[in-house]
């Protein structure tokens, strides 16, 4: 048995390990990135109001992380904040290496003010747009950015080559502070307040006082004037553009368009798509899309806009973002033509939209879809109460997979296993809802059946797992885009209405679905998804059976220690940050494989102490 000093991450904890496995390794060839990122505050103005917001080296949105395939990046997050933060690599796969994922009491504690980490990670086996925000309360409304990862040196992409690429960020913008609106929203047990604007690259655009006048007006950024509230982008006639849109909001599905011109889509959340032209895309929070824009209609000033896609019974923050693409030569004084976007509720088209998308795969780029499942999951979405006296109605709301609200740990559950600490989770999260119901007939507003509770769901290492994930009208139906972290999954069918496990799987496309890690559930409908889970957990360790916190009602534990693969945690939430809060998540703890390279790395040295 080799000994392992845990003060480090757990004061005054010392715990024995039966195996320690592996360096972390990188190909000799590749680059060193190396970020900082200094998380301070600072004072932004927006829409005459000028309030202090978190921030990363000061800048918001903040900087974007420009690496290679094949990469490694090490990035050193300094807090100088007040809040305790952590950094979430959205769509990086992390292979075997859980500790640089991010996400705040999954698999790390936060970094606490006056302290640093370093996320050490490599890109492996994947090229495009990513983004990394904030993984802790909704912090993330300010603390976001864009990753660009490249192709390897030679490999083109397959897809004409651009003249000039641009990143777009859609996000939300808040008066007041977001960390007192959540506050505010818990208090009361009811939604917090909408954001009072979108953004398109941090600025909400001219449609908003402030935003149409001009910092100063002899200031110019590439020929054209800076405006303090408005993104403007200039291209010249004849000449294709990549954008690569990425939706930061916190709670708010996009349209995006740019009035005259078309979009082929290209690539979503880092994966190649068989392109298809468009007038407009529809983006989840969480998502990303590459589109190639022409500059070939009339020289002049064309509207870009954001508004929000919106099919369900609920209020939303409708207000439309905009920027300005501009020819090179134009004056500032002609009008900008105004964008055509989708009905906020057009749905329709958020269903035809959602089927153009299919995966490349070519022979360089396949779609390696499982054809044969060992597990089928199913996981029910809906909302409950939860009671809470000083709430305005008494109760608090809630969110729920297979009715059960998830409870964040106070301790990291990655740290908790790799530390053999006992009573942080079960292992025990239902494959299926507790009785099957009519799941999107007629709303159920009473005996809901809500639990609280923090359970995973156990997965054996490189098993090829299916889950469907339906909406119900437990309160209300929803759409609620799904991320899963460590991996990306196919999605292989999806539909409105109840599932129905015997004829809907005869129409799953199991050829070429869309690729991605993070897909939609469609207001009052379903979304099935396959996926191999061949990113591993930790290595084997001591595990006391009478921690597993099975669900039999027995009168006396038996107490059995034993050698056990232990597991390793990767978290799924919805990307809607109000339901997150409200416990629209759970985490798949998937075991070790038998190979010496398919076992949780050690944890780095830095790790931050819970």
């Amino acid at each position: 048995m080799a000994s392992r000093n845990c003060s480090n991450f757990f004061p005054g904890l010392t715990c024995s390990l039966f195996l320690l496995l592996g360096l972390l390794s990188f190909p000799a060839e590749a680059a060193i990135k190396k970020y900082q990122f200094d998380v301070q505050v600072n004072n932004v103005s927006r829409l005459c109001h000028a309030k202090p917001i978190v921030t990363v080296n000061g800048r918001f949105p903040g900087p974007t992380i420009y690496v290679r395939e094949g990469d490694r990046v090490l990035v050193n997050v300094t807090n100088h904040a007040q809040y305790n933060m952590s950094i979430h690599w959205h769509g990086l796969k992390q292979y075997r290496n859980g500790w640089a994922d991010g996400p705040a009491y999954i698999t790390q504690c936060p970094i606490k003010t006056g302290n640093s980490y370093t996320y050490d990670f490599n890109v492996t086996g994947q090229r495009g747009t990513l983004w990394w925000h904030a993984h802790i309360f909704w912090l993330r409304a300010t603390v976001y950015g864009a990753i660009v990862i490249m192709p390897k040196p030679g490999t083109p992409f397959p897809f004409p080559q651009p003249n000039r690429e641009e990143v777009i960020l859609l996000g939300e913008w808040w008066h007041t502070d977001v960390e007192e609106v959540e506050k505010q929203g818990q208090k009361m047990g009811l939604p917090p307040n909408m954001s009072d604007a979108h953004t398109i690259n941090g600025k909400p655009g001219p449609l908003f006082p402030c935003s149409e006048k001009p910092l100063n007006p002899t200031y110019i950024i590439n020929s054209a004037p800076f405006y303090l509230d408005t993104f403007a982008m200039e291209v010249e006639s004849g000449k294709t553009y990549l954008l690569r849109i990425i939706n930061a909001a916190l709670n708010d599905e996009l349209f995006f368009a740019i009035a005259g011109h078309n979009f082929t889509v290209v690539e979503v959340d880092a994966v190649y798509t068989k392109p298809f032209t468009t007038e407009a895309i529809l983006i989840a929070p969480g998502q990303t899309t590459n589109v190639l824009v022409q500059a070939n209609q009339k020289p002049g000033r064309y509207f870009m806009a954001a508004r929000p896609f919106n099919d369900a019974p609920i209020p939303v923050d409708n207000k439309t973002a905009t920027g300005i693409l501009q020819y090179k030569g134009i004056p500032n004084s002609l009008l900008p033509t105004l964008a055509q976007l989708p009905a906020s509720n057009d749905s329709e088209f958020a269903l035809n939209y959602n089927k153009k998308l299919r995966s490349l795969n070519s022979p360089k780029f396949p779609a390696d879809v499982p054809q044969k499942v060992d597990r089928k999951l199913f996981y029910t979405i809906g909302f409950g109460k939860d009671s809470c006296p000083t709430c305005v109605n008494g109760t608090r709301l809630l969110a729920t997979l297979n009715n059960i609200s998830f409870v964040m740990p106070q301790t990291a559950l990655l740290q908790a296993h790799y530390f053999n600490l006992k009573g942080v989770f079960k292992a025990d999260f239902p494959d299926k809802p507790p009785k099957p119901f009519n799941y999107t007939g007629a709303p159920l507003t009473a005996s809901l059946g809500t639990s609280r509770a923090t359970r995973l769901s156990k997965i054996a290492f490189n098993s090829t797992i299916e889950l469907v994930l339906q909406d119900t009208n437990l309160l209300t139906v929803e759409s609620h885009p799904f991320h899963l972290h460590g991996y990306n999954f196919f999605v292989v069918g999806t539909g409105i209405g109840n599932f129905d496990p015997v004829k809907d799987p005869a129409n799953y496309n199991l050829v070429d679905p869309i690729e991605r890690n993070t897909a939609a559930v469609p207001t009052g409908g379903w979304t099935a998804i396959r996926f191999r889970a061949d990113n591993p957990g930790i290595h084997p360790s001591f595990f006391n059976f009478s921690d597993l916190h099975t669900h039999t009602h027995t009168k006396k534990k038996k107490k059995l220690t034993v050698y056990f693969d232990c597991i390793g945690v990767w978290f799924m939430h919805c990307h809607l940050e109000l339901h997150t809060g409200w416990g629209l998540k759970t985490a798949f703890a998937v075991e070790d494989g038998p190979g010496p390279d398919q076992s949780v790395l050690p944890p780095p040295t830095d790790l931050p102490p819970c």
